[in-house]
């Protein structure tokens, strides 16, 4: 583990820090996808709406599912990570952005899927997300853990590969806006040894 870093589950009243991480590590792509409840009056910010579905909804991907790693006291990073049941083949989107990422998730039913990965930008270059890799590692028990990422993240790649993944998949991502950089999904997986 990294020195002077502490891994422990995620506690219900960090929601809020949480979903800031979740952003981080979807760099900005989870505020968008909260954005869709502002547009419908369900809430004032994406924020507020990722705070309420980090904190309260059930289902994977909640604040049950997350790690925290805590430097002097503060959270430094998190990751989220749950199995991938069968039952996502019955998934529908509701939205174009999310067909290609529900598509690489549909080939790793039974597999442990960490969903988010996020250290602060001060934080980094300290193994915090090598020591939120091996403790979800520990949580996947004998199943492959895969994740998905962006094909331009070049540095999230590179931990990856060294924590043992290899590219599994990639489909073409559908960009959020016109001027959006042009990327591929890559899925990552790191098969039990």
């Amino acid at each position: 583990m990294a020195d002077g870093v502490t891994i422990r589950p995620a506690e219900r009243r960090e929601a809020a820090e949480l979903a800031i991480l979740v952003d981080i590590a979807a760099h900005g792509f989870a505020s968008w996808l909260w954005y869709g409840a502002v547009q419908h009056g369900v809430t004032d910010t994406a924020f507020e709406r990722g705070r309420n579905k980090l904190r309260e909804e059930p289902g994977p991907g909640n604040w049950r599912d997350a790690l925290v790693a805590e430097v002097d006291d503060e959270l430094a990073g998190l990751s989220v990570g749950y199995s991938i049941s069968a039952e996502l083949h019955e998934a529908v989107v509701g939205h174009p952005v999310l067909e290609p990422l529900l598509a690489l998730q549909k080939q790793i039913a039974g597999h442990w899927f960490i969903e988010s990965l996020g250290v602060y930008r001060h934080q980094r270059g300290r193994g915090i997300g090598s020591a939120l890799l091996a403790r979800e590692f520990k949580r996947a028990g004998s199943a492959p853990v895969s994740l998905i990422t962006e094909s331009h993240n070049d540095k999230a790649q590179a931990l990856y590969r060294a924590n043992g993944f290899d590219e599994a998949a990639r489909v073409e991502a559908v960009p959020l806006f016109e001027e959006s950089k042009k990327h591929d999904w890559v899925l990552l997986t790191r098969k039990v040894a």
